[in-house]
């Protein structure tokens, strides 16, 4: 049995790709098979960030100054274009490891991690409502491209991987799983006994951890 380093996989972005990714098989076909659907796939981009922000912009009351976030406004402006670059990449980039970090930085960033400077927190719900919504887009889309059924299924498969993959890293940072490990954690336990409390609870990945290892 393989024995798997559980610091590891809360310190090494790579380590942890390489151990979800071998978990579900996620590997060189699945890579080939969303690049091969690379260009049949993006025209349906700017269907999955137009119908995001027009679902996801935030109601009067919900965050301060919502009122003056409109369609015209330059942080949606910018919203839609990092999402459109994200997608991009999604599809043409090399899974090296230039591009699992930067799939952890899109986790870390929405996140309220200590170790960023924007105060910017989404909470999961929104995200995994979000990934949930480009996965069915996606599904849609490619069965409307009449693929022959085993490229139809390697191709829903190989993104439905991915996107699981993605929301591990979001993981990473809302749940308490090895939040030991986290940068500025052990100055948070010795400063505060409440926070070591909730850091020794175990969560899904240190349940599921323990069961197979």
């Amino acid at each position: 049995m393989e024995h798997i380093e559980r610091e590891t996989l809360y310190t090494d972005p790579v380590y942890r790709f390489q151990y979800v990714a071998k978990f579900m098989g996620f590997g060189d076909e699945d890579v080939d098979v969303i690049k091969g659907a690379a260009e049949l796939v993006k025209p349906l981009v700017p269907v999955v960030v137009d119908a995001r922000h027009e679902g996801f912009v935030p109601k009067a009351g919900v965050v301060e100054n919502a009122a003056e976030l409109t369609e015209n406004a330059d942080q949606i402006k910018f919203r839609k274009d990092m999402l459109s670059k994200y997608f991009d990449r999604l599809l043409t980039n090399p899974y090296d490891e230039r591009m699992i970090k930067y799939l952890e930085y899109v986790a870390r960033i929405h996140t309220d991690t200590p170790t960023k400077k924007s105060k910017i927190n989404v909470d999961v719900i929104h995200i995994n409502a979000l990934l949930g919504y480009v996965e069915q887009v996606l599904i849609g889309g490619i069965k409307s491209l009449n693929l022959d059924r085993d490229t139809e299924y390697k191709a829903i498969a190989a993104f439905g991987k991915l996107l699981w993959i993605q929301m591990d890293f979001f993981l990473k940072f809302y749940c308490q799983d090895g939040a030991e490990y986290l940068p500025g954690a052990k100055e948070a336990v010795a400063a505060n006994t409440t926070t070591t409390v909730a850091i020794a609870q175990p969560g899904i990945l240190t349940r599921l951890w323990r069961f197979f290892f």
